[in-house]
């Protein structure tokens, strides 16, 4: 049995805001642009102002549920569980980049507040929006339009790392399910993140045992609340 097999059981921690912790980082320098990557939620919500998207993956990461999610997808009492990645050699995540400018920064920061900071990576693009396949390697070329056509670029990435108090970390995937399956919270049902995002990765044509075998967790276990509803004295 894992560890954090009753989650929901687990002490409420005090949500760690880090948006000053990721302020005071300048990751643009003179650029007027910089890659953004995502994994979670802003796949398929990209509620910001951005000037260009491609698929792209991160090298050495892996995707997991293991961030607790006070303040969108659930509350202090009862969190709710959404991505984070942690590393793991040899492992891909496939995502979304975004290129956008340092005034998206601040509103990015309030989004992503409950643990998570600001990392660069390096970002391998996944698209065929390359001028010319012989164009050498370089590092974020803008065009006359701010589209970069290089094949790499290094970026940025938001990360909730297991020192942050709202860290919940490993459990089986029935655990994990039942926890999404509960949580509710101002951005609304938890079960909506985990199965955007299954879908949204199905769309792009990538794996992830992780996410896909919680979404079918989270699918028996809604089907078998349909058929067989709580019932109440």
């Amino acid at each position: 049995m894992h560890p954090q097999d009753s989650p929901s059981n687990r002490p409420t921690p005090v949500s760690a805001d880090t948006r000053e912790a990721n302020r005071r980082q300048d990751h643009f320098g003179s650029r007027e642009a910089i890659w953004l990557f995502g994994y979670g939620s802003l796949i398929w919500k990209a509620d910001f102002a951005y000037r260009a998207r491609r698929p792209a993956l991160i090298e050495g990461y892996a995707r997991r549920f293991w961030q607790g999610s006070h303040d969108h997808r659930g509350t202090p009492e009862a969190p709710g569980r959404v991505a984070t990645l942690i590393h793991q050699p040899g492992s891909r995540c496939l995502g979304m980049a975004y290129l956008i400018g340092p005034e998206v920064l601040a509103p990015l920061d309030l989004r992503e507040k409950n643990g998570y900071l600001r990392e660069r990576v390096t970002l391998h693009f996944l698209d065929n929006d390359l001028a010319d396949n012989d164009q050498p390697d370089v590092d974020d070329p803008l065009d006359d339009d701010g589209l970069t056509t290089a094949r790499t670029a290094e970026g940025l990435v938001y990360i909730a790392g297991d020192a942050n108090p709202a860290y919940l970390g490993d459990a089986s995937d029935d655990s994990i399910a039942e926890q999404i399956a509960h949580a509710h919270g101002p951005s609304g049902p938890n079960r909506d993140y985990l199965l955007h995002l299954a879908d949204a990765l199905h769309a792009m044509g990538g794996e992830d045992d992780h996410v896909f075998g919680l979404a079918a967790a989270l699918r028996r276990r809604m089907r078998q609340a349909a058929t067989h509803p709580a019932t109440t004295d």
